[in-house]
């Protein structure tokens, strides 16, 4: 009795198929992992880093705007008063409520960078009426992390146009820009600390837990492997079926 090996072309063209999917998809969750692995640096790095005190120079290319995500910087100017915006579906521990934005005017420019001041809940009763907040007047100071967008939610039905008070699943600076007739910085700045230390009392009423970016780079290589094992399985598969016993 002997074992011989029996090809077959069906078989064979299935597994080719499999390990090409299975190596395809396994070096994009690969890739993935390393594009979060990255962000998680230069998360560290920005926290660890100076504030970045910016200019009121004119407004970041794209690319610029990029590479300065999640550093800290510092900003001097005012608010604009005349423009919140309330982003909803924005829940804190399990509680419903908004994110406050809001223009700040650059000191000394008419160039504008759009501030998340901080969470507020909602009125439950009365959903179009905030919890009173109170806005530092004239010039401060302030803190916080470069982020390229607010976020984004699922828009539910038309979006609202954006206008002062306007309560809105989602808002950009350039569609502030464009809305408000003001020069904005392609970025939003989320505010980690009050408004110069003379008027803390003034932000008190806001939140600023702001939740961490969700990177999952164990998830994403557990999917690698996964994937890799899977085209592995499927060569051992073609090979152990393929073997018959013959005289």
């Amino acid at each position: 009795m002997r074992i011989a090996f029996r090809f077959r072309l069906l078989p064979c063209i299935a597994t080719v198929l499999l390990v090409a999917l299975g190596i395809s998809l396994g070096n994009w969750q690969q890739r993935r992992a390393e594009q979060k692995t990255a962000l998680q640096r230069k998360l560290a790095e920005g926290n660890a880093a100076a504030p970045l005190s910016l200019s009121a120079a004119a407004p970041l290319t794209p690319a610029a705007a990029a590479a300065i995500e999640y550093r800290r910087v510092r900003l001097t100017g005012e608010f604009r008063r005349d423009w919140p915006l309330y982003l909803d579906n924005r829940p804190y521990q399990g509680r419903a409520g908004f994110y406050l934005l809001m223009p700040f005017k650059m000191a000394g420019s008419e160039l504008h960078v759009l501030v998340e001041r901080g969470w507020l809940p909602r009125n439950m009763a009365r959903r179009e009426q905030m919890q009173p907040y109170a806005t530092p007047v004239g010039r401060v100071t302030l803190e916080g992390i470069v982020k390229l967008s607010a976020g984004h939610v699922m828009q539910l039905g038309s979006a609202a146009p954006l206008l002062p008070g306007a309560i809105v699943q989602n808002a950009e600076p350039a569609q502030l820009a464009a809305a408000g007739a003001m020069t904005l910085q392609p970025f939003v700045v989320e505010q980690s600390g009050p408004a110069t230390a003379l008027n803390a009392a003034a932000d008190a009423q806001l939140v600023r837990d702001w939740p961490a970016p969700a990177l999952g780079v164990e998830k994403h290589r557990g999917y690698a492997f996964q994937w890799y094992a899977l085209a592995l399985m499927a060569v051992l598969f073609f090979v152990f079926t393929g073997f018959r016993r013959g005289k």
